[in-house]
């Protein structure tokens, strides 16, 4: 099963709510969804916040999206965070020192209170 993408507006924050499994065959297409949704909105959102409470497994593949967007963002001077990671992909994101690089939320909430 390949990840699904649905992207909702919260104010000035784009949020990237992802389903399903995010290995390295479904990278390329998540990458292409979110790229072409964002372009699609025109003028540019101020941050972008993905949340994985519906991600049930992040590959290598996947941890590297991630980074890539996230200093992507960075350059453009938007804010990016992740939220809401079941037990398994929080796990992955400590082991590999990716929730030092990349700021991570308990639920949308607390993540949506640190963005602009």
């Amino acid at each position: 099963m390949s990840v699904l993408v649905r992207l909702e507006s919260v104010g000035p924050i784009t949020v990237v709510v992802a389903e399903g499994r995010l290995d390295f065959g479904a990278c390329a297409a998540f990458q292409s969804q979110i790229e072409k949704a964002l372009a699609a909105a025109g003028k540019p959102p101020a941050g972008v916040l993905i949340d994985c409470s519906w991600l049930d497994y992040v590959s290598s593949g996947g941890l590297r999206l991630f980074l890539v967007s996230a200093r992507a963002a960075r350059r453009a001077s938007l804010e990016f965070a992740l939220c809401a990671l079941k037990p398994a992909v929080a796990e992955v994101f400590e082991l590999s020192g990716f929730s030092r690089m990349i700021p991570v939320h308990p639920d949308r909430t607390a993540a949506l209170a640190h963005m602009p």
